[in-house]
C-alpha cells in the first residue's frame, strides 16, 4: 500500500459485512477488525478516509410496499463500533453518492473519518454501473480495495470505481495484500507434501476446486456431506446419506484424474451414522460402505479421524475448506474439531496452514484455534474462486 496519503482522501472499500442481532448489534466484528490496519496506516500518513462497503442484500428483503428496509441494512448501526475500534468519531453519511456525500468529503481534515451507507441501497452497485461507479470516484482522491470477501464480484465499489483512478493512485489495503499473498503460498512452489482437506454438503459446489486441487496438490481429503457420493459412485450402501444421484460420473472420472496424476485421495473409512437429521439422534459407527437403509452418515469416524490426522501430520502445506460432518451439532462436529485442532498442531510443528473461508473459519474460530494457524481467510466465495485459478474482478482492477 505504497500511496502518498499526505492530505489526501482516501476512498476505501471494506468489507463490513457484519451479522447483526434483532437489536442491530453486531454479533462477530471480525471483519470490522481485519480492516484496521489499512484505516490506520491512512490516517498516521496524514490522510483521511472515506469508507464504503455493503451490508446484506437490501434490494432482495424489501418491505411490503416495496420500499428498501433502511432500519435492517443501514451502516448506521456500526458507526459507534467502529469509533470505539479506531479511538476516532466515525462521522456517518446518510447517503451513498450525491451532494451530501460529496460536501462531507470535501470537509474531512487528515486523521478524520466518514462512513458512508450501504453500497446495496443503489441499485447500480451490483450492476457494475459506471455512472454509479463515477459518483464514488468524486469521494477520494485516491481509491484503495481492501475487501477481499467481495474481490470476485464485478461490483461498482469493489471493481469499476478503480477504472477513475490513475495507476499510482489506486492500491490494495493490508487486508487484501495478506489475502493474495497467502493463498499464493498454496498455489505457487508450496513446501511439499500439500495436502487440501475438503468438506462440505456437496460435490456440485466444489467441482472446480476438486478439479484445480489435482493439478497442483499430493493428498486431497474428503469429508464431509460430500463423500458419500463417492461411495455411492463406488457401489457402497450409504443408506439415508446425502447424495448427488447425477453427480456419481463425476466423482468416479475424480477418482480416476486423482490415480492418474499421482495424486492420494483420502475417503473416510468410517461414520458416525444417526437414524434422524437431529442432534438427539440415535447413533452408530458404521463403514461407508454399509451404511443401513433408515439411517444417515452426519460425522467422519474414529478411523477416519485417525487416518486424516496421520495424512495431516506429514504435510509441509495444509489448506482446509469445508466441515467434516454436521458440525453446528454437538454430537456431530468431532470430525471438524479434531481436524481443526491436527491442522494447529500440524501449524506449530512447521507447517503452512491457509484455512480457505465458509464454515472451516465459522469452525476455527469457534474452537477458539484462529491463532494456531498460519492463515485465516476473510473471504469465503472469493478464496474458492481464487484458488480455481479464476481472475477476480476487484483483483483485476488494481493490478491491471
Amino acid at each position: 500500500m505504497n500511496l502518498e496519503f499526505k492530505d489526501k482522501r482516501a476512498l476505501v472499500r471494506v468489507d463490513f459485512n457484519v451479522p447483526l442481532n434483532e437489536n442491530f448489534e453486531i454479533t462477530d466484528d471480525t471483519r470490522m477488525r481485519k480492516a484496521l490496519p489499512t484505516i490506520k496506516a491512512i490516517l498516521e500518513k496524514g490522510g483521511s478516509v472515506v469508507l464504503m462497503s455493503h451490508l446484506g442484500r437490501p434490494l432482495k428483503k424489501l418491505k411490503d410496499d416495496g420500499s428498501i428496509n433502511v432500519e435492517k441494512f443501514t451502516l448506521k448501526h456500526l458507526v459507534g463500533h467502529l469509533s470505539d475500534l479506531t479511538g476516532v468519531k466515525v462521522k456517518f453519511c446518510p447517503e451513498t453518492v450525491g451532494g451530501q456525500a460529496e460536501a462531507m468529503s470535501a470537509d474531512l481534515r487528515p486523521g478524520e473519518i466518514l462512513l458512508l451507507e450501504n453500497t446495496r441501497f443503489n441499485n447500480g452497485e451490483k450492476k457494475g454501473d459506471k455512472d454509479f461507479a463515477e459518483q464514488l470516484s468524486v469521494l477520494g482522491d485516491v481509491y484503495v480495495n481492501d475487501a477481499f470477501g467481495t474481490a470476485h464480484r464485478a461490483h461498482a465499489s469493489t471493481a469499476v470505481v478503480a477504472d477513475f483512478f490513475a495507476k499510482d493512485k489506486k492500491s490494495f489495503g493490508f487486508l487484501m495484500e495478506a489475502e493474495i499473498l497467502n493463498a499464493n503460498k498454496v498455489l505457487n512452489n508450496p513446501e511439499r507434501p500439500l495436502t487440501a482437506i475438503s468438506g462440505g454438503a456437496k460435490v456440485s459446489d466444489k467441482i472446480l476446486l476438486l478439479e484445480r486441487m489435482l493439478e497442483f496438490v499430493d493428498n486431497l481429503i474428503i469429508g464431509g456431506g460430500m463423500a458419500y457420493t463417492f461411495f455411492k459412485a463406488q457401489g457402497g450402501n450409504v443408506g439415508n446419506s446425502l447424495v448427488e444421484e447425477d453427480k456419481l460420473d463425476l466423482a468416479l472420472e475424480l477418482l480416476k484424474k486423482a490415480k492418474a496424476k499421482g495424486v492420494k485421495i483420502c475417503l473416510p473409512e468410517d461414520s458416525i451414522i444417526a437414524d434422524n437429521f437431529a442432534n438427539d439422534a440415535n447413533s452408530a459407527i458404521k463403514s461407508n460402505m454399509e451404511i443401513p437403509d433408515g439411517w444417515m452418515g452426519l460425522d467422519i469416524g474414529p478411523k477416519a479421524v485417525e487416518e486424516f490426522g496421520k495424512v495431516i501430520a506429514e504435510s509441509k502445506t495444509l489448506l482446509w475448506n469445508g466441515p467434516m460432518g454436521v458440525f453446528e451439532m454437538s454430537n456431530f462436529a468431532g470430525g471438524t474439531k479434531s481436524v481443526a485442532e491436527q491442522i494447529a498442531k500440524a501449524t506449530k510443528n512447521g507447517a503452512f496452514s491457509l484455512i480457505g473461508g465458509g464454515d472451516s473459519v465459522a469452525a476455527i474460530n469457534q474452537l477458539e484455534l484462529a491463532d494456531d494457524v498460519s492463515y485465516v481467510s476473510t473471504g469465503g466465495g472469493a478464496m474458492l474462486e481464487f484458488l480455481e485459478g479464476k481472475d477476480l474482478p476487484g483483483i483485476a482492477a488494481i493490478e491491471g
